[in-house]
């Protein structure tokens, strides 16, 4: 099956990663897995607050996200087309936040981040979902020291979808079985890495779900996961349902609206230069017998006339000197 609308002809390809790319988003996510489980590390000494260690983290992703881009742009020959679509699904996305941003967790844009990661695949996936949640923060207000922990989960949430199987045949309700699924479990992955970043420096919480610097992992992530059922359950639950819901509802028109134009942008179109159709006749060759002029062909100078022909001539007198056969008629 083609990848592309029924009915619209041609086939659409995620944008693909190429050796840039990927060292790319395997350098920035080394690093954020590092921002976000240091503490699980630390010892009780350590001082242990996200709140100053995310401005050094946001001044790392900040130029790594550019490096993203460069890469994308390098391997897969993008132009000023996907960044601009870059930017409207970036604005779609922040506009879709705050609808349902403190209501149980509620939040729409989860659905469209992974329809868009779908279809555009995961190198381009992971920038939409950074620049998404940066735009969001601005938009409403939430700028703090977890936005840049907000950003890296996001990216990693979009570029997810794009490297879910079957991108080029798996097509229909399948697809979108898929894609709820994944967008639910997601969901909770999201909310779980969140949750990582806030819960090593949130005081007052009783022994059984706190957090003890230089615990061993295991008896803290046992303490981690208590903390995540007693407090963030039900926001997760609430995003999964959204995200699942939606994607059945309207995911099959947003698909087919996203494939339609990144196959009209052509991302991966190679510009090509097509040859001049202008003839020109070699110096001293004849013309061809019995036929009118050809367009973009000049008549040699000195050569001459037919003989033994009065085609083309003026039937009022004889052709003056030196007129080739037909010329006059054609002129």
């Amino acid at each position: 099956m083609a990848d592309g609308d029924p009915g619209t002809g041609g086939a659409v390809r995620a944008i693909g990663l190429g050796p840039r790319s990927v060292a790319a988003l395997v350098l920035i996510t080394v690093i954020g897995v590092f921002a976000f489980g240091w503490p699980l590390l630390a010892d009780s000494a350590s001082g242990l607050a996200h709140s100053q260690d995310a401005p050094w983290l946001f001044a790392a992703l900040l130029p790594l996200l550019v490096a993203v881009v460069v890469a994308t742009i390098a391997d897969a020959g993008l132009d000023a087309k996907a960044v601009a679509m870059l930017g409207v699904l970036a604005a779609v996305g922040a506009a879709l936040r705050p609808l349902g941003a403190g209501t149980a967790g509620l939040e729409p844009m989860f659905f469209l981040m992974v329809l868009s990661g779908r279809v555009l695949g995961p190198g381009f996936g992971f920038v939409l979902g950074s620049v998404t949640m940066f735009a969001s923060a601005l938009l409403t207000g939430g700028v703090g020291p977890w936005m840049p922990f907000q950003m890296l989960a996001m990216g990693w949430f979009t570029m997810g979808a794009g490297l879910l199987p079957g991108a080029r045949r798996l097509r229909g309700r399948a697809e979108l079985l898929m894609l709820a699924g994944y967008g639910c479990l997601a969901a909770f992955a999201y909310g779980t890495v969140m949750n990582l970043q806030g819960w090593t420096y949130i005081g007052g919480l009783s022994s059984g779900i706190s957090f003890h610097p230089g615990a061993a992992v295991g008896a803290n992530l046992a303490r981690f996961f208590a903390y995540c059922a007693a407090t963030s359950l039900g926001w997760d639950l609430g995003r999964a349902a959204v995200t699942v819901v939606l994607t059945l509802v309207v995911g099959s028109t947003v698909l087919k609206a996203l494939r339609r134009a990144t196959r009209r942008a052509a991302f991966d179109a190679e510009a090509a230069f097509a040859p001049e159709t202008g003839v020109a006749l070699k110096t001293g060759s004849a013309p061809e017998t019995g036929s009118g002029p050809k367009a973009g062909v000049a008549p040699e100078t000195g050569s001459a006339p037919e003989t033994g022909s009065d085609a083309g001539q003026d039937r009022s007198g004889p052709a003056r000197p030196g007129s080739i056969a037909g010329s006059t008629a054609a002129e």
